[in-house]
């Protein structure tokens, strides 16, 4: 296995991770908010939270890392419009994933407080809540145009 191979095989596995965990967790936090009930919203919530910690902390880091790398050892140009346009997209969806992290656990721990004085759920949870529902659609979609640009490299040209 060569190193281009071992970078692509990273690279694609951290794409992996990074669409899959961030699927899996908002499957799973609307289930839990969509129950209503306050413990299962603050367990959920915790492994949520846990869950971006650990795998998409870690992929967002190693993919910029291994995508550089990969266009290093392949020889494509960090110009490369479809490597620019990759790359705008992927700090877009930073800048929608860091709020995102900060909402989950304000809600986990709003949820955690409810348990706590045994109240439903506040308003400042439904709100919140609804940012975050918000904020995953215009990650989800540019993760997606990642993907495509990706796999088709089209030839797009920049100023």
């Amino acid at each position: 296995m060569t190193l281009e191979d071992l970078l692509r095989l990273f690279h694609v596995l951290g794409a992996t991770v990074l669409f899959g965990t961030g699927a899996g967790i908002a499957f799973f936090m609307v289930m839990a908010e969509r129950s209503r009930d306050p413990r299962i919203i603050t367990h959920v919530g915790g492994i949520v939270v846990l869950a971006d910690t650990v795998f998409t902390a870690t992929a967002v880091v190693l993919q910029p890392l291994t995508g550089y790398g990969l266009a290093r050892a392949i020889g494509w140009p960090l110009d490369e419009g479809w490597i620019v346009l990759s790359l705008a997209l992927y700090v877009f969806t930073g800048l929608f994933w860091l709020p995102v992290v900060w909402i989950q656990i304000r809600l986990r721990d709003l949820a955690k407080r409810a348990v706590a004085e045994q109240t439903p759920l506040p308003a400042a949870f439904d709100r919140l809540y609804r940012i975050w529902f918000a904020f995953g659609f215009p990650a989800f979609f540019a993760v997606i145009a990642i993907f495509w640009l990706m796999l088709t490299k089209p030839d797009i040209r920049l100023l």
